[in-house]
C-alpha cells in the first residue's frame, strides 16, 4: 500500500465532518465540508458549513476551517484547500464562493498562492490569485 498524498489526507479529514443534520428549525450543518493545510505547520484543519434561515448568518466550510486553523495556531496562511459535499471535487468542483475567496485574500497576502483542489482524481488545482485577478485589495498590502 502506498503512502497517502496530502490531498488524500485532507479529503479523509474533511470527510469525517460530512453528516448533514438539522441543528435547529433554523440551522442546518455538515452538508459541505472542507480541509485546509497550514502553510506554517503543515497541519490539517477541518470545517463544515452551517446555514441559517437568514443567509447573512451562514458560514461556509472553508471559512470555518481557516478560522479553526487561526484559533489553534494563530496562523492565517493556507497552503492547500479542499471543499466538497458528499464526494470529492470533480471537473472544477469545490470552488470557494466569492465570500470565501475574499475572506482568504483579506486574511493574508500569502493566501493568493493557496492551491485549491478542483478535481480529486487528477489532482488538478487552481491558485486563489487566478480566481481573483486584479484584486482590489493589493493596494492595501502595498504590493
Amino acid at each position: 500500500m502506498s503512502e497517502k498524498d496530502i490531498w488524500e489526507k485532507m479529503y479523509e479529514a474533511a470527510k469525517k465532518e460530512y453528516h448533514p443534520e438539522d441543528v435547529s428549525p433554523f440551522f442546518t450543518a455538515h452538508h459541505v465540508v472542507a480541509a485546509v493545510e497550514s502553510a506554517k505547520t503543515g497541519k490539517i484543519y477541518t470545517g463544515f458549513c452551517i446555514e441559517g434561515a437568514s443567509g447573512v448568518l451562514d458560514l461556509c466550510a472553508e471559512r470555518v476551517a481557516v478560522l479553526n486553523m487561526y484559533i489553534n495556531e494563530g496562523n492565517a496562511v493556507v497552503k492547500r484547500m479542499i471543499a466538497f459535499r458528499d464526494k470529492a471535487p470533480k471537473n472544477n468542483g469545490g470552488m470557494p464562493c466569492g465570500a470565501c475567496r475574499e475572506f482568504l485574500m483579506q486574511f493574508a497576502y500569502e493566501n493568493r498562492e493557496t492551491e485549491i483542489l478542483v478535481d480529486y482524481e487528477s489532482r488538478k488545482t487552481v491558485l486563489l490569485k487566478d480566481l481573483i485577478p486584479n484584486w482590489w485589495g493589493d493596494k492595501r498590502y502595498n504590493k
